[in-house]
């Protein structure tokens, strides 16, 4: 009897717990204490799943109360997968797959992009470089870069000689390689002072250009802002820019906002970019050292003049993130 009122009072301790843990989210507040509850979906569905299991093993069947529990756990676990389910393999694809065979005289160009945060305290740069060399990117946007990273990667500038270099030591610096030319460069501080996002046309060898726009907002957090607003601000007026742009768009960077979130959804509404993971899978790129605590920050989003020939994470290299590559080919006019 001791046994199984234990049992029920833990299973529903929980249970309760797991329901407020996934309406927080939905609430109107940005603190980060209720937003940073939009991040671990799909590790709040896995407890969902084990109360599930714990509830079939040590409750009695015949008690209302138990099916009572199970009820709200089965809701836990749907809701978490009703905002998570568009990133898996099971659900619609919304960038095209490029096929070899049947579209090469669709596209113009291919270009293989890298987002890697490097953390700025890593000290690993030999790994990274040999990395860049192995997979041979065409444009790389590198965040967390300080004085110290820019001298360890002057040797790639060999290979990708144009480049944007705004190192800072406050974990917010930003460099940006291209193999072609970058044109129109700004360098803009879109909500917060030092806290640089770099926007450039990427002068193509057809004669096209991208619009690029490299962002890295303050994440919502105990040691850096108390609410979301500056990252949804910042994101949000990068929406608005893209929406505003014709011709081929990219817009990627450390966005400190998993691809599920509420801003996530509302970003790419407004810019009317696509998002190549959805219906492929998570891709998660933060945190390197914790695997089961992990989800997507790194991002690539993309105007519909692309198709996706490639999204891999690479291996990680003593940063807290991997880093992703993507290979896109920009389709004709």
């Amino acid at each position: 009897m001791f046994h199984s009122i234990l049992a029920f009072s833990v299973i529903g301790f929980l249970t309760a717990l797991l329901a407020l843990l996934s309406l927080l989210p939905h609430l109107s507040s940005t603190h980060w204490l209720v937003r940073v509850w939009d991040f671990p979906r799909l590790q709040l569905t896995g407890v969902g799943i084990v109360l599930l299991v714990a509830s079939a093993h040590w409750l009695p069947a015949e008690s209302p109360a138990t099916w009572l529990l199970v009820a709200v756990q089965l809701l836990c676990c749907a809701w978490q997968l009703w905002w998570i389910f568009p990133y898996t393999p099971l659900a619609e694809r919304t960038v095209e797959r490029y096929n070899r065979k049947c579209d090469e005289k669709r596209v113009e160009e291919h270009l293989r992009v890298l987002i890697v945060n490097v953390f700025e305290h890593n000290r690993n740069a030999v790994e990274l470089v040999r990395m860049i060399n192995r997979e041979r990117p065409d444009i790389i946007v590198a965040v967390e870069t300080d004085e110290w990273w820019e001298k360890q990667l002057t040797d790639i500038e060999d290979d990708l000689p144009h480049v944007v270099r705004v190192p800072q030591n406050n974990l917010y610096g930003m460099m940006v390689y291209s193999v072609w030319p970058l044109e129109n460069v700004k360098i803009e501080n879109l909500v917060q002072e030092n806290v640089p996002s770099i926007h450039t046309d990427v002068q193509m060898p057809g004669g096209r250009q991208i619009h690029l726009h490299c962002v890295h907002p303050v994440p919502p957090g105990p040691s850096e802002n108390d609410k979301s607003k500056p990252r949804d601000r910042a994101l949000l007026k990068v929406a608005e820019r893209a929406a505003k742009e014709s011709g081929p768009v990219i817009v990627t960077g450390d966005l400190n906002d998993v691809a599920w979130s509420r801003t996530s959804r509302e970003f790419l509404r407004q810019s009317k970019l696509l998002d190549p993971r959805m219906g492929r899978g998570f891709f998660n790129t933060f945190h390197a050292k914790l695997p089961l605590l992990r989800w997507p920050l790194d991002h690539l989003f993309h105007s519909e003049h692309f198709m996706l020939v490639k999204m891999r994470r690479l291996p990680k290299f003593g940063s807290d993130h991997f880093p992703l590559l993507i290979e896109l080919a920009l389709k004709k006019e």
